[in-house]
């Protein structure tokens, strides 16, 4: 079983893409460069190709022992017995979320640059919250800044906080700095060649 405390390190989020087999070689070179957690993102997917991915990604990550998270999907989370599911501002209740996937799979909430959201979803179960855009996102263009002092803020909270959006080796100290358990990263990871992802994850989880 995988818990809260395992949300630490290089926390990777799946780029967009058709090609299944270049995404799971993809997902496990930064595996084996160090990532510790992998998260399903795809929002131009279909059903059956998310099927498809999931499930292929899902086995990779028990061969390595990786917490595998579904991002949106509580259905395809329990569909598959994946470790977890995130959800966002616009994906349901909480207390919804964590009634329906059940106390042992973990639960992570979106919380942007809102305190008070990461203190709600502390309270009705979640496992981690996530704040963001740290910086300057290419996934998420227009999304609002989330500052770093709540990194330190949410110390108070006794859950994994997680930064996303922007995050490039150049930025990524200040907000380990800053108290973050661990950062999402997609593009400053995937958007290279398959055999520069191993390196580039090894580098990032050199922070922590």
């Amino acid at each position: 079983m995988f818990n809260s405390a395992k949300i630490h390190g290089l926390y990777a989020i799946t780029p967009d893409s058709e090609n299944t087999d270049q995404l799971c070689k993809m997902v496990e070179a930064s595996i084996l460069g160090g990532a510790r957690v992998i998260q399903y993102r795809n929002k131009i997917a279909q059903d059956a190709l998310r099927i498809e991915q999931a499930s292929a990604l899902l086995t990779i990550c028990r061969q390595h022992q990786v917490p595998f998270i579904i991002n949106d999907h509580i259905e395809l989370c329990l569909a598959l017995d994946a470790n977890g599911v995130h959800i966002g501002g616009d994906d349901g209740d909480i207390a919804v979320a964590r009634s329906q996937i059940g106390p042992d799979k973990i639960l992570g909430v979106s919380c942007y640059g809102d305190f008070n959201r990461a203190q709600k979803a502390a309270e009705l179960g979640a496992d981690y919250v996530a704040f963001g855009a740290c910086f300057t996102s290419k996934t998420k263009p227009n999304a609002p800044r989330a500052e770093l002092n709540l990194f330190t803020r949410a110390q108070i909270l006794q859950v994994s906080c997680v930064a996303i959006g922007g995050i490039t080796l150049e930025n990524v100290g200040s907000v380990v700095a800053a108290g973050a358990s661990a950062v999402a990263v997609i593009g400053e990871l995937f958007n290279r060649d398959i055999q520069e992802i191993a390196p580039c994850a090894q580098q990032f989880s050199s922070f922590f």
